[in-house]
């Protein structure tokens, strides 16, 4: 199944991200590869307001009261949302034992930065009002990886309650493409392309610089955020976000955890229920999380 997906992934993902198909083909196509994403038998959604922001809450068979996740979808900023990530939501709740929260946020480059971290910081908020913050976990996958390290500057700087942790899947988190792994996986990735995620970039950031904090959180200042679990592919182009995250964030004192899965790419964790290492994945972040919720 591993090699099957991963011919799949290439053949007929990788080619649709590309600077040269138009961005409403790639949405389109990225809400019919949510149609292929498991959740578990029994899970239950529906829509609703985060003061504003729009989202789905979805409950997995597992799921206890009291316990959240807001989950911020990757897509390069530019595509995505319940649509595409519902099966993940429901993998994730089932594995952690929570409520799952997929925040529908404003997508570039209609609504470049700040709109998406507004978005998220107003979901978090919201979630403050109903749950303790020791009950709650951020989590992100690609550019949700992102948004989930600068929602979480953004709390701790805000003076907010900050989560019980933090997960951040294959994050995308130096948008100025100067990882090594930009080009030395360039061949090896079943999925990124360089020149995509560059476009996608310059669409979220506006006229901010791509190397700015704001927007590229792997430059941001990380003492005093909450733990934090990092799943990466070995085949990505964004490996090195991944590893550099690790070690500034073990530098800055962090608890934190980096699992590379050999032979994997971008992302894969949204074929749980298909791939036994995108299985294995979420197990361990499920695991994760439920050593940290704080009563």
């Amino acid at each position: 199944m591993k090699t099957v997906l991963r011919l799949a992934t290439r053949v007929l993902f990788k080619p649709l991200l590309s600077p040269w198909v138009p961005l409403a083909v790639q949405r389109q196509g990225s809400k019919a590869a949510g149609l292929l994403s498991k959740s578990p038998r029994g899970t239950l959604s529906s829509t609703l307001d985060m003061n504003g922001v729009p989202a789905l809450r979805v409950r997995a068979p597992a799921a206890e009261a009291g316990k959240a996740i807001l989950l911020l979808h990757g897509g390069a900023y530019v595509l995505g949302g319940p649509a595409s990530h519902r099966g993940l939501a429901a993998q994730l709740g089932q594995a952690g034992g929570a409520e799952v929260y997929l925040a529908d946020y404003r997508l570039a480059p209609e609504h470049p930065y700040p709109a998406a971290l507004d978005d998220a910081l107003v979901a978090y908020r919201w979630l403050l009002q109903r749950y303790q913050p020791g009950q709650l976990v951020i989590a992100g996958d690609s550019a949700g990886g992102n948004l989930t390290l600068a929602t979480a500057i953004a709390i701790r700087d805000a003076g907010l309650p900050l989560p019980a942790a933090l997960v951040l899947i294959s994050p995308w988190l130096d948008l100025s493409l100067g990882g090594a792994s930009i080009r030395k996986r360039a061949r090896r990735d079943p999925m990124l392309r360089a020149s995509w995620i560059g476009a996608c970039a310059r669409l979220y950031a506006g006229g901010v610089a791509l190397d700015d904090p704001r927007i590229s959180p792997l430059f941001g200042e990380l003492k005093g955020l909450p733990p934090m679990m990092i799943h990466v592919g070995s085949e990505e182009i964004l490996f090195s976000d991944a590893e550099r995250l690790a070690q500034r964030a073990g530098a800055a004192g962090m608890k934190v955890r980096l699992h590379v899965f050999d032979g994997l790419w971008h992302d894969f964790q949204l074929n749980a229920g298909l791939l036994a290492e995108a299985d294995a994945s979420i197990a361990e972040i499920g695991e994760f999380m439920r050593k940290r919720w704080r009563n």
